[in-house]
């Protein structure tokens, strides 16, 4: 069955991989750390992450899906229990392998699997059919479980179920002998009787079969089952593991067992072979699938319950390249403000589009340069995802892919130096990069002299502006901004360089971005007088301590 809930049937499910640089630039361990707790998980949501679709299709496919698990709590919780058993039947395929070894034990396991299956495409039937879904993915899954009971007769199924288990519930009980040596130790055991309503009663098997050494010591491991025997008293003590349901005296008379109850031992493969082959169990390869949107609903309304805005976004051309956000702001922030902390959170508006795609971004240190930075490339990921993102409106051209620039790790820069392995990285991204893509640069270029910087940056404005790409480049090099005119004048393109600034109002830093000129020393003259650092506060300061 070729069915995803991440993408419609006879789409490009060639999705973009994000670079390592983008995945860790941008946190997407926090962020799965943030949806789910089990680490298990983690893994499974972090590879579905770094797999963004670009197809508009898609991602308005993602995003219908999405809304019918925000909206649905309980559809929710029945695809969380869905999950939970479609873990225990991944192995069903096992059935196929049946020997005649096979235990008595493992096939009624099989059967109680096949159960649990019925069980599985019964819960997700009733409940789809239950709720007011719109997504055409959810409506599709409705239409394939309900074809799934209906095909492989299901009533006809559970009858043969139900009779198998009643068959092999039959057996009452089992009669054990037990062997002592000259000392009077327990030293082997066997089935003298199996008592069966429909078999003979008191069927002697007629031979015992050692089960542990008459030596006092444990024969199982930490977590499995184990037969001991305490030298003093003579008593032996079996183990029982709960979870595969075996020992090591039930491993000894498994096979006398197993030829004693041969014709029900048939009659269950037999019923097994006869639905092995039922319909549906490539649902299972949906398990990831689901916990993406039921992970993400969930970190979702944690976040709403929070004050904060989150929007279904307006997918546009790719071939647009726009982007516009109103009242953005980085995940990241709204994820610790869910988890208790006191934040007061700044929202912004901004937008790419002809007017301008790339911006040189200046302002204070912790002025929220970097938060912003973030912020812009977390939201395209949501967007992409299928998600809701970060904003109270949002409208969105997909980008093929990400390219981040943050400053690099110092035992990366040991061979080429921070400056040489910063221009090898922007080297490379403009070697990969299309007039789709945005690239986001933090701090790039700032550890070597203020006027090497600023060459090297011009150089790479106007290479973004070549390409036609959308970027943000956040700096402290303010003549890199006051050059925006110049730089937009040398070369020819289609993505006009801006000057965008965080602002500081009386002293205060608001966060707030805006398009305006560099404020250059202005930020340090404000937050001089703020914290009375002026020589003119510092004089007064003096003055009143020593009086001339």
């Amino acid at each position: 069955m070729d069915f995803s809930l991440l993408s419609p049937q006879n789409t490009n499910k060639d999705y973009m991989t994000l670079p390592d640089e983008a995945i860790n630039d941008l946190s997407l361990q926090f962020i799965v750390e943030a949806l789910t707790e089990k680490r298990s998980e983690q893994p499974h949501l972090l590879s579905m992450l770094k797999q963004v679709p670009n197809d508009p299709e898609v991602i308005r496919y993602r995003h219908d899906i999405f809304e019918d698990f925000l909206r649905f709590p309980e559809l929710r919780e029945a695809m969380s229990e869905l999950v939970a058993r479609l873990i225990d039947l991944r192995d069903l395929e096992r059935f196929q392998k049946d020997t005649d070894a096979s235990a008595l034990w493992s096939l009624i396991n099989r059967l109680r699997e096949i159960d649990d299956y019925i069980a599985c495409i019964t819960m997700i039937k009733d409940t789809l059919t239950g709720l007011d879904v719109t997504s055409d993915g959810m409506l599709s899954l409705r239409e394939i479980v309900t074809n799934i009971a209906e095909e492989s007769g299901f009533d006809a199924l559970k009858a043969d179920i139900d009779e198998m288990m009643e068959k092999a519930q039959r057996l009452q009980s089992i009669t054990i002998g037990v062997n002592l040596d000259k000392l009077l130790r327990p030293e082997s055991a066997g089935i003298i009787t199996l008592n069966k309503d429909d078999l003979q009663h008191g069927t002697d098997l007629g031979k015992n079969r050692k089960f542990h050494p008459a030596n006092p010591v444990s024969l199982g491991s930490a977590g499995l089952s184990s037969v001991a025997m305490n030298a003093a008293t003579a008593e032996v003590h079996i183990e029982t593991s709960s979870i595969t349901g075996k020992d090591p005296l039930s491993n000894a008379i498994r096979k006398q067992v197993t030829d004693i109850m041969r014709k029900t031992c048939d009659d269950i493969k037999r019923t097994i072979k006869r639905h092995v082959n039922i319909k549906g169990y490539s649902l299972i390869s949906l398990m990831p699938e689901i916990l993406f949107y039921i992970r993400w609903a969930e970190l979702t309304e944690k976040i709403q319950a929070t004050g904060m805005p989150l929007c279904k976004p307006e997918i546009l051309p790719c071939e647009k390249r726009d982007c516009s956000f109103k009242d953005v702001y980085n995940l990241k922030l709204a994820i610790n403000k869910a988890r208790g902390e006191s934040i007061n959170i700044i929202a912004n508006d901004f937008d790419f589009s002809d007017e301008h795609r790339i911006y040189i971004l200046t302002g204070p240190n912790r002025g929220g340069k970097t938060i912003f930075t973030q912020a812009i490339g977390i939201a395209m990921l949501m967007a992409q995802w299928g998600l809701y993102v970060p904003a109270s409106e949002a409208a969105v051209s997909p980008c093929d892919n990400i390219y981040t620039h943050f400053p690099a790790d110092e035992n990366d820069t040991v061979d080429l130096g921070r400056l040489g392995e910063e221009s090898k990285r922007l080297s490379e991204i403009f070697g990969i990069a299309t007039r789709y893509s945005l690239l986001l640069l933090n701090e790039s270029l700032a550890t070597t002299s203020v006027a090497e910087g600023v060459f090297i940056a011009k150089d790479v404005v106007k290479s973004m502006r070549y390409l036609g790409t959308r970027a943000i480049f956040n700096t402290h090099m303010h003549d890199l901004a006051t050059s925006v005119d110049e730089l937009n004048e040398a070369v020819e393109g289609d993505s006009r360089a801006e000057s965008l600034v965080t602002g500081v109002h009386d002293g205060e830093r608001s966060f707030k971005v805006s398009i305006a000129p560099p404020q250059g020393v202005s930020y340090a003259a404000d937050i001089a007088k703020k914290y009375g650092v002026t020589f003119e506060q510092i004089k007064q300061g003096i003055d009143e301590k020593h009086p001339h």
